[in-house]
């Protein structure tokens, strides 16, 4: 067994490779082909934050994974990431463990990034005018940074509870190939943006049915726990189809918990979508909701593991 560190970790990712292998657990887990632990979650009041634990595997496989990842949401206050967490990657064979990815963090953050940049490959207009970021955290720059990996739209509009940290994220030279500007307001970003992606710990809406524009697509990432909500339920009843890594998961306390009159919406997981694609029509509204899924851990964990091998 092995600890590897974050520095070794980041040596290691291949953006394309993990792409890939996402889509084929994404779509194994949508074909039942994966068997997934119920998550556990802790929440803290002083400081804020929450912690999140995720396992699963695919049997026949060699690996299953234990992931542990947090979020204490006032460390940017402190000058530190508000993402820590390890992945615990044990043969699935003798149950041994093979490997400590103590990456802090950064896998989970990247994980959810790429899925969001999957989602906005295969449900995002075709032609990306300006992309619209609601929140200006970590994975809000994890979300905006993975997208030049599915379009090469550069406009950027971002909207932050607090102006200054939006004005911060805007001059973020790690995002100097985007030409970001701040927004006033949201509906200044929706009446400019076709793909908006929310990236926040809010606990109330923020994004509105009426605030959307035919053509739109939007990633919401936010809503991974019990209590959080991005999306009022009125985005759902103007949108056209709709997209959930995982229905239980969004079902219970994604966005998409929140929506009603469902019946006679077009509803199904990323992974069947990406296994059967459907035509976008041009002025549809469409949403995916992301609460973050096992598989996604697990192969991310995989690649990684696989690329630390002498």
């Amino acid at each position: 067994m092995k600890i590897y560190t974050k520095s070794q970790i980041e040596n290691c990712i291949d953006v394309p490779l993990i792409l890939k292998e996402l889509e084929k657990g994404l779509i194994l887990y949508s074909e039942k082909q994966v068997e997934i632990a119920p998550v556990g979650f802790m929440h803290f009041k002083n400081p804020l934050g929450d912690v999140h634990v995720k396992s699963g595997y695919i049997p026949g496989d060699d690996f299953y994974v234990i992931k542990i990842a947090s979020g204490f949401y006032d460390n940017s206050n402190l000058g530190i990431s508000s993402s820590n967490g390890l992945m615990l990657l044990f043969s699935q064979k003798t149950g041994e463990l093979k490997a400590i990815l103590h990456d802090e963090g950064r896998l989970t953050d990247l994980r959810t990034a790429l899925a969001g940049a999957i989602s906005a490959k295969y449900l995002a207009p075709r032609h990306i005018k300006c992309i619209g970021i609601i929140g200006t955290g970590t994975q809000a720059k994890e979300q905006l940074l993975n997208l030049q990996f599915v379009t090469s739209c550069r406009e950027v509009l971002v909207w932050g509870r607090n102006t200054s940290k939006a004005s911060s994220f805007a001059k973020d030279p790690a995002l100097f190939s985007f030409k970001i500007h701040c927004a006033a307001t949201i509906e200044e970003l929706t009446k400019n943006c076709n793909l908006i992606v929310t990236a926040t710990n809010s606990n109330q809406p923020l994004l509105f049915g009426h605030q959307l524009k035919p053509g739109t697509h939007i990633t919401a990432v936010g809503a991974d726990d019990v209590g959080k909500q991005e999306l009022d339920a009125s985005v759902f009843e103007v949108s056209d189809l709709i997209v959930a890594d995982s229905l239980s998961q969004c079902l219970e306390y994604g966005d998409l918990s929140k929506a009603k009159n469902l019946e006679n919406k077009q509803l199904l997981e990323l992974g069947s979508f990406l296994k059967t694609p459907r035509i976008r029509e041009e002025n549809w509204i469409t949403v995916a909701d992301l609460t973050g899924v096992a598989i996604e851990d697990l192969q991310i964990a995989k690649v990684i593991f696989s690329k630390l091998q002498p």
